[in-house]
């Protein structure tokens, strides 16, 4: 028995719905949506990211230092360090690693693993 394309793209959204409803899904979602409403937290997000193109610009007219570098990543850290933050960096690597493994499931069958092709083909 063929299946079509039709009826594995409607699998692919029947899985997509499945994800959306484990808890991983629902613990990202949660930590998103409380980083968005945390003020703190978006203005140290603000900053970081007015930092990480100060230093881009920097970086390409020659002119970044040490001091761009240690700036930035001493905002980096300090947003990091954040409960909301943290929560939402570990809610994110939770789901990551989950959809991992279901990218492995899915792959396993076939002759390459789509997750991790980068290009190229047939080196064996």
């Amino acid at each position: 028995m063929s299946t079509t394309v039709s009826q594995l793209e409607e699998l692919g959204r029947e899985l997509g719905e499945e994800i959306a409803e484990t808890p991983a899904y629902e613990r990202f979602e949660a930590a998103k949506q409380a980083v968005q409403d945390d003020d703190e937290a978006q203005e140290m997000i603000a900053k970081v990211e007015r930092l990480r193109d100060e230093f881009v610009a920097a970086r390409e007219t020659g002119e970044a230092t040490q001091e761009h570098v240690a700036k930035l990543q001493q905002a980096q850290n300090e947003l990091h360090s954040m409960d909301v933050m943290e929560e939402y960096l570990n809610a994110q690597e939770a789901l990551q690693s989950q959809l991992e493994a279901i990218n492995r499931a899915i792959s396993e069958p076939l002759a390459v693993d789509f997750g991790g092709e980068a290009g190229g083909c047939c080196h064996d």
